[in-house]
């Protein structure tokens, strides 16, 4: 363990580091000079500090509190050597933090107690931090198994949707992306912004709980059919509700509320502007258009730029117009998301919409 030793006298600097070697696992280092001592520090780890008082320039209680200031320093034990008439000294060492202290003439077999004493303390230090590391790396893992056990039960909800309606599989991996940048170009944090993208493909999950005869009928639904089919973001969040997982919640509100407009025409609830979780609003741009710009049994898909019309005038009436701008922000990106997924890669739903 490295001692660092700060003395102007030589003389001294020589008699503790010949006391200290003879400590086993001990290595001394020397400097006369408190400020070279600290450039030291800067760059290398001491298991422990002892700085004599009474120095030129810079005295003991300066060293130390620049020693107390350089990062990773605040705990390595320091011992102040003083003149026994240095009550005052003493106490500002005290309050600076100083781990004991050592009186002028200095005893050796004082020393060699104290220098064992607060090495020992350090070792015991150094075994907390490395336990600390271990144990955090231990919850890291954990937690990524957690995470990864997870991501299986998003797949495999979003994939149960995608069975009862074939339509909605590269659509699962579009519409997640296009979330994702609205996120992004939104300024929300990168947490949120993967925690959309993972969530959003169980906005329809709420489908499973539709029969067959409304949701895959090739034609124009009945009113009757049609209320019936506004069932399923309430059955979504129904489904999803009482996780404690951050991504089951969020999916909760994306399926509970995507269907609602800007205006308070949307549905299940009516809510308007503001009302409407950010979540649900930015997921409605990303599905709507989606929607638009894929085919279905039902009609031809829209080229990219007559969706883009609709959208945009839609934005204050369906749609949240800040979620709107986010959107076309980047043109490039949604060209890139839109070519990227396409109905080809529908059976690797999990790896790609994962963050």
């Amino acid at each position: 363990m490295n001692v660092l030793i700060i003395d102007d006298d030589q003389i001294n600097l020589s008699l503790f580091s010949y006391l200290l070697k003879t400590i086993p696992g001990v290595t001394p280092v020397e400097a006369s000079d408190p400020e070279e001592a600290l450039a030291w520090c800067k760059n290398h780890e001491p298991d422990l500090v002892i700085v004599d008082y009474l120095m030129p320039v810079m005295n003991g209680l300066q060293f130390l509190e620049c020693f107390r200031a350089l990062p990773g320093k605040s705990a390595i034990p320091v011992i102040m050597i003083t003149a026994d008439m240095d009550i005052d000294v003493r106490h500002s060492a005290l309050e600076m933090s100083a781990n004991d202290f050592l009186s002028k003439p200095v005893n050796k077999i004082e020393m060699r107690a104290r220098v064992i004493n607060l090495l020992a303390l350090r070792k015991t230090q150094l075994q907390l931090v490395s336990k600390a590391g271990c144990l955090a790396e231990e919850v890291k893992k954990a937690t990524s198994e957690v995470v990864v056990r997870e991501r299986e039960a998003i797949h495999h909800l979003s994939r149960a949707a995608e069975y009862r309606d074939p339509e909605t599989g590269a659509h699962l991996l579009r519409m997640a992306n296009y979330a994702r940048l609205i996120a992004v170009n939104l300024g929300l944090p990168k947490a949120e912004q993967d925690l959309i993208c993972a969530a959003a493909p169980m906005h329809d999950i709420g489908k499973v709980g539709i029969s067959d005869a409304i949701l895959l009928k090739p034609g124009k639904l009945s009113c009757d059919e049609m209320e019936t089919m506004r069932l399923h973001p309430q059955i979504g969040a129904d489904i999803l509700k009482g996780s404690v997982s951050p991504v089951m919640q969020a999916a909760r509100v994306i399926a509970l509320t995507h269907h609602e407009r800007y205006d308070g025409k949307g549905y299940p609830c009516g809510l308007k502007a503001e009302q409407i979780p950010l979540y649900g609003r930015i997921v409605a741009v990303a599905d709507v258009f989606d929607a638009l710009t894929s085919a279905r049994t039902y009609k031809a898909a829209w080229d990219l730029p007559a969706a883009a019309d609709f959208i945009r005038h839609a934005a204050g009436l369906h749609f949240d117009p800040a979620c709107v701008n986010a959107f076309f922000l980047d043109w490039d990106a949604i060209l890139m998301i839109h070519q990227q997924y396409q109905e080809e890669v529908e059976q690797d739903i999990p790896e790609k919409y994962q963050p």
